[in-house]
């Protein structure tokens, strides 16, 4: 049933990127460059290895909940509540997690070195959305276990933040160009597309901002840059864009490169976004 259900959301997730692919050409934030077709395979091939990671992850993370359900431990499961508000909290919870697993992906030089590869495309779009490492995978499970195992979320609860999580990256990478007003009222109560691009600048001082994936924690914690910064952003990071890097190979290796560290910490032009 598990299995099913993940292959039912990879194919949502896979209809969702052809259609963005479709805005994208309609409405582009950038013009498609040289990168833009060299970084698709590359980007597909890490989304597959995403999808197997999260399937390997969901099966007993699922099974976890439900037997959490079964012995009613957790908040969700001593008290009772209506299912929206249930559902609600339950997204609520899991949101403030990823931005937490996030913010310290930029924070622990390890984690920096694993969450690079998915910072390391020279262009932005919705292949870039789970251009992730494998072993990425691991470590938001392991935050997402914490937060979810604590408060008993509902497994119905669970999948479905996991799916909107997804789909509405894949909104925010998109390269597509939304009406500025547009933009920036979006980010009053989630993140939106410019928002997320500034977060994929070359330059540190922008990349550490704007870490939110749904509703905007960055606002209330202080890590928010307006959305108008993002239409001219910089992608990628620096000493990382020849094709040798940029290929599946070299992006399964780059959390290992001794100098990567260097490359983030390194010095940054003030005026450059």
């Amino acid at each position: 049933m598990e299995i099913a259900s993940s292959m039912s959301a990879v194919g949502i997730i896979l209809t969702s990127i052809i259609i963005l692919s479709l805005v994208e050409a309609l409405i582009p934030l950038r013009r498609r460059s040289d990168w833009s077709k060299r970084h698709l395979a590359p980007n597909l091939v890490m989304t597959f290895l995403t999808f197997a990671t999260n399937l390997i992850f969901n099966i007993p993370f699922l099974f976890g909940l439900v037997w959490l359900q079964s012995r009613g431990w957790g908040l969700f499961n001593a008290v009772t509540l209506p299912t929206a508000i249930t559902l609600l909290g339950t997204v609520i919870i899991l949101d403030f997690a990823w931005y937490l697993t996030h913010v310290s992906m930029h924070k622990i030089p390890s984690f920096w070195r694993v969450h690079a590869v998915h910072h390391s495309d020279p262009i932005v779009d919705v292949t870039t959305t789970v251009r992730q490492h494998p072993l990425e995978g691991v470590i938001r499970y392991l935050f997402l276990a914490a937060f979810a195992f604590s408060f008993g979320v509902p497994p119905a609860g669970f999948a479905i933040y996991r799916i909107w999580s997804v789909l509405y990256g894949q909104f925010e990478h998109a390269n597509i160009r939304l009406p500025q007003w547009l933009d920036t009222a979006i980010t009053f109560i989630a993140a939106s597309p410019n928002m997320h691009k500034i977060h994929h600048s070359a330059n540190q001082r922008y990349t550490d901002t704007n870490y939110s994936s749904i509703l905007n924690w960055d606002r209330l914690f202080g890590t928010f840059v307006p959305s108008k910064f993002g239409t001219d952003v910089r992608y990628g990071l620096d000493g990382y864009y020849t094709e040798k890097q940029q290929s599946v190979a070299g992006m399964l290796v780059l959390p290992f490169h001794k100098n990567l560290s260097n490359n983030l910490m390194g010095e940054h032009n003030e005026d450059e976004q």
